[in-house]
């Protein structure tokens, strides 16, 4: 990475911060041309995130109502299907509803622990057969489960994993290390993913992972996990191996398992980042399983443009994902994981963008509205999309995701995930200054938020990708009163039936202030000669150097 622009941009954002102390309203007069109808967006909002569309979840009804309802919003538009004319990519998937066993036995000498599914563990087998189990399993504890030849780094080596189910942790060895030199430091890496883990794992031929969850490191609750991971789960079908079963354990779970063995009340994630660190067997076995029932169909991504006038062949991609969990385990007797803010609000954006840009006129370069599906069950539209692009690579100039805007009150900082990537950073500082806003660099990079929504799958392709948002700094707002409002919606909201439309005056100004924004970065893209570029260092430019001599 060229980490003079690095630095540059850190300046900037640093000046422009302090401009933005001193409580000053944005300066939109630039920007004032480019209107966004916020009644339209939250009856957009409103209406996605409604008891009637059922949660949204692909492969129901509520799939049906929102692949209508934004087809025929984009046709009322006047915009064209962007898939060959049709407004849909149909994206072939395999439900896979698993029934677990309600105990997970553990046994050793003088050891019987029985764990309870979904209080302690949950599961899921990721292939598409009727059934999978655990049947005395040799457990064995496998650090944080990476293997990074960059890093000299092998948590798997000196075992023959075959029949064995590894435990690791979440995260990956240099969160609060410390140690900045230490994969990233508290930056996380693609290693620390858990979708990661279980690919690595099933690469060394285990049985099953267990990731054992950590808040912090995860950065969200147990809760999380007990709504993602229950009910039927989708999958692309794939050639690449996988793991019989892929869990999750608690906590206090996996302190009552290493209990009886050498690594009770040891620091786990201290032992696992110690360069000498090894597998280390715990003389203990695990038995589960589960059934499954299996249904192969199609869900759709659902895409418009607004083709360009002079380099038409060029493309900017604005991605939100459609979908949520539909309906799921009650909470409060609601049982209706509606997705206002996670992603209504992001799918509402396409529309009331792409309304904008209508009124803008034409533009240089072609934008495509991308709603994708099946982002909540692991980025599955989007990775669709990018293994089966409608618009070539090389000729896809730049991505903009939009995923859970949620700006509680109109926003001085325009926090970018992933900072440092691409010069993707230094268009998004032109348009915050435009707006008397400042670029903030990821200030939480141990939670990986580059690697947890749909930008990541165009980013492995080699397209140009930012996602991005305002969710740090507010007028009007301090400091604690928004790191309140966002552990409360990250506690209390996030993947819960909680997530109900709701729109107060400030959200709704903060809000539109992060629409416009996008506006306008996509407008300073599309209407540019210039092709964003990923900086020397990042993993993601040999891909586009590639694509770019196909």
């Amino acid at each position: 990475m060229n980490m003079n622009r690095i630095a540059n941009l850190v300046l900037v954002a640093m000046l422009l911060s302090l401009m933005a102390c001193e409580n000053r309203k944005p300066n939109n007069q630039e920007s004032a041309a480019h209107e966004i109808d916020m009644d339209q967006f939250a009856s957009h909002v409103e209406q996605l995130a409604s008891d009637e569309f059922l949660g949204r979840k692909p492969f129901t009804e509520g799939e049906t109502k929102t692949v209508e309802y934004l087809t025929a919003e984009f046709e009322k538009l006047g915009l064209k299907g962007a898939n060959n004319g049709s407004y849909t990519q149909n994206v072939p998937m395999v439900e896979i509803d698993g029934s677990c066993s309600e105990l997970m036995n553990i046994r050793g000498e003088g050891v019987e622990i029985d764990l309870e599914h979904f209080a302690d563990y949950m599961a899921v087998c990721p292939s598409p057969v009727d059934s999978a189990a655990l049947s005395n399993s040799e457990l064995v504890f496998a650090g944080y489960g990476i293997v990074a030849p960059e890093y000299d780094w092998n948590d798997y080596e000196g075992i023959d994993w075959t029949g064995k189910t590894a435990i690791v942790l979440v995260n990956d060895p240099g969160f609060r290390s410390g140690d900045s030199t230490l994969f990233k430091g508290d930056e996380m890496t693609y290693y620390g993913r858990w979708t990661y883990k279980y690919e690595e794992a099933a690469r060394q031929g285990c049985a099953g992972l267990i990731i054992v969850h950590q808040t912090e490191p995860a950065s969200y609750g147990w809760n999380v996990i007990q709504s993602g991971w229950n009910g039927a789960q989708l999958i692309l079908e794939s050639d690449l191996p996988k793991v019989d079963v892929e869990a999750w354990i608690s906590l206090e779970s996996t302190e009552k398992i290493l209990a009886g063995t050498d690594l009770a009340g040891k620091d786990l994630r201290a032992l696992a980042r110690d360069s000498g660190f090894k597998a280390t067997p715990l003389g203990l076995t695990a038995s589960m399983s589960i059934t499954n029932k299996i249904r192969r169909d199609e869900s759709q991504n659902v895409l418009a443009m607004i083709p360009g006038n002079e380099r038409k062949d060029e493309v900017v991609i604005y991605t939100a994902h459609w979908d949520h969990f539909g309906i799921g385990i009650p909470i409060d007797g609601d049982s209706i994981y509606n997705g206002a803010i996670d992603n209504a609000t992001g799918t509402a954006a396409l529309l009331s963008i792409a309304e904008a840009m209508l009124e803008y006129g034409p533009m240089k370069r072609t934008v495509v509205l991308l709603a994708v599906t099946a982002e909540e069950q692991g980025l599955l539209g989007s990775k669709y999309y990018s293994e089966h692009p409608v618009f070539a690579p090389a000729k896809t100039v730049a991505a903009i995701n939009m995923d859970a805007i949620s700006a509680p009150a109109p926003m001085k900082d325009i926090t970018i995930r992933g900072f440092g990537q691409s010069n993707l950073d230094e268009y998004a500082a032109d348009v915050a200054e435009a707006h008397g806003r400042y670029i903030l660099p990821d200030p939480d990079p141990e939670k990986g938020f580059f690697f947890r929504s749909d930008h990541f799958n165009f980013a492995k392709i080699g397209i140009p990708a930012i996602h991005s948002k305002g969710d740090f700094e507010a007028f009007g707002m301090t400091a604690d009163e928004i790191k309140a409002k966002k552990d409360n919606y990250t506690q209390n909201i996030y993947h819960q039936p909680s997530d109900e439309y709701q729109m107060d005056s400030s959200m709704r100004q903060g809000i539109e202030g992060d629409i416009r924004y996008y506006l306008e970065l996509g407008l300073k893209i599309a209407d540019s000669d210039a092709f964003p570029e990923w900086y020397d260092g990042s993993e993601f430019k040999a891909a586009r150097e590639a694509s770019l001599k196909e």
